[in-house]
């Protein structure tokens, strides 16, 4: 079983986490008109298959090794495969509810709101669990990374200042952002303690929480979508290949990230609150992507500029702040 040994390894498995957290929505993107209810089929199965193959592959050391991954798997105890479980459970209804906040409000209220107080309460839970790192650089850099996502808010706001915002947008981000920050608290459960599970089989199993909960979430989603009319499972099977192939795609790039941040999280010298933390500043990946790559804030003027400016200062300087918590002593 790969588990990093050197903080610098841990490091960039962190920012490999966040880049693919970032970026997986760009699949979604590219399919266009396709509806988000029907590309979420396709982006769990991706997550599971890909689970399921790093699992069986940098998840597997000797066969009679207790780390290897079947061999963790039957042996874990019932109390830590259910916390991997519900953590799955708990994440897939937090990010299906920040999607159609996103559909209601848009990205400038459902992610600050959102993942803003996801990221605070995540960071203070697995801080609480598991108490690595020096706590004034991982709290002050979370401070720096929620002040990014707020200007980020802001220039989205003069580029749209046509935007009404939505109380029901706003309950259903604070909805959202509160289950992403209780997740990975469970993942934490998971892989502590006797006869626990590793980070590579806490990921089957966290995979298997989301198939569990996307089948009655995202059929209820479909049948009373927050926005646009009922779609159905024909709707689904009629889609062009490349429709499936793009949700596939984006399911394994977020399950690469995960696995990578659970990793991470596992490494003796990291723990999760600030690999989480870390992870989160891919809310900041994804305007990278909105910015340069979809143009998304063409012919904005020199106010949303320099907020966009501030906004990747504060978002650099915080999550350096992060990444150096693990190794600057505290006192």
């Amino acid at each position: 079983m790969f588990i990093p040994q050197i903080y610098s390894v841990a490091l960039v498995m962190m920012v490999l986490s966040m880049l693919c957290w970032g970026s997986w929505a760009n699949t979604q993107k590219l399919t266009k008109n396709w509806r988000f209810e029907l590309f979420y089929w396709d982006y769990v199965w991706g997550i599971l298959l890909c689970s399921l193959l790093i699992g069986v592959t940098l998840g597997r050391t000797d066969a009679a090794s207790p780390d290897s991954f079947f061999q963790n798997l039957a042996t874990a105890d019932q109390r830590h495969i259910v916390y991997a479980f519900l953590g799955g459970i708990v994440f897939n209804i937090a990010n299906i509810l920040i999607v159609a906040a996103i559909a209601i409000a848009g990205l400038a209220v459902a992610f600050p709101v959102g993942i803003g107080l996801a990221l605070v309460i995540g960071s203070v839970l697995n801080y609480i669990i598991t108490p690595k790192g020096n706590p004034l650089l991982l709290f002050g850099g979370i401070a720096l990374v929620c002040v990014a996502i707020v200007l980020d808010a802001l220039a989205y706001r003069k580029l749209s200042s046509d935007v009404k915002v939505s109380k029901k947008g706003i309950v259903v981000s604070l909805l959202g952002g509160f289950g992403m920050g209780l997740f990975y608290p469970f993942v934490a459960k998971a892989i502590s303690g006797e006869s626990h599970l590793g980070p590579y089989t806490v990921m089957l199993v966290f995979a298997l929480g989301i198939l569990a909960s996307t089948i009655p979430v995202n059929y209820i989603f479909m049948r009373r979508p927050v926005s646009g009319p009922p779609v159905a499972m024909g709707d689904y099977f009629r889609g062009a290949g490349t429709l499936h192939f793009w949700g596939v795609l984006g399911g394994a790039l977020w399950a690469v990230g995960t696995i990578s941040n659970f990793v991470a999280s596992y490494a003796q010298m990291v723990g999760p609150a600030i690999s989480y933390s870390l992870g989160q500043g891919a809310t900041m990946v994804g305007a990278i992507w909105g910015v340069f790559v979809w143009k998304e804030f063409r012919g904005a003027g020199p106010e949303t500029k320099r907020l966009l400016a501030l906004m990747f200062l504060f978002f650099l300087v915080g999550l350096t702040c992060v990444a150096l918590a693990p190794v600057v002593k505290s006192g």
